[in-house]
C-alpha cells in the first residue's frame, strides 16, 4: 500500500507531469522559471516545491477548464485581474503560490470576473 507520501511523490514525478499536462521537459523548466538544464536535475527540493505549487494551482482550477490541459494554458498565459497583468505562472515563479490561490478562492466565489 503506498503512503501518502509516496502518492505526492509519485504525483511530482517530472515525467509524469510533462505526460500529465502534454509538454515537454525544457519547456516545463520555462514554466517553473528555470534554465533548461534543470531538466538533468528536476529531482532537487526546489524545484519538487515549484512542481507543488504549480500543481496545487492547476488542481484548483481544473473543474473550471475540464481539463489539466486547459488549466495548464491558463496558468501560462491568463493575465490576472488586480495583478497588473501578471499570470499565475509569473506569480508562483516569485513564491507568491498562496495570492494566486486567494484569487482563485475569490473567483470561486464570485468577487472577480
Amino acid at each position: 500500500m503506498k503512503s501518502h507520501r509516496d502518492a505526492k511523490d509519485s504525483a511530482r514525478d517530472p515525467r509524469k507531469v510533462i505526460a500529465q499536462l502534454g509538454t515537454t521537459g525544457d519547456e516545463l523548466a520555462r514554466t517553473l522559471g528555470l534554465d533548461k538544464d534543470a531538466t538533468r536535475r528536476m529531482e532537487s527540493d526546489d524545484i519538487q516545491r515549484r512542481i507543488g505549487s504549480m500543481l496545487e494551482v492547476l488542481s484548483k482550477v481544473e473543474p473550471r477548464f475540464g481539463s489539466m490541459i486547459m488549466a495548464y494554458a491558463w496558468y501560462r498565459f491568463e493575465p490576472l485581474s488586480g495583478f497588473s497583468g501578471e499570470t499565475a505562472m509569473e506569480l508562483v515563479r516569485c513564491d507568491r503560490v498562496q495570492d494566486v490561490l486567494t484569487y482563485i478562492d475569490a473567483v470561486n466565489a464570485g468577487v472577480h470576473a
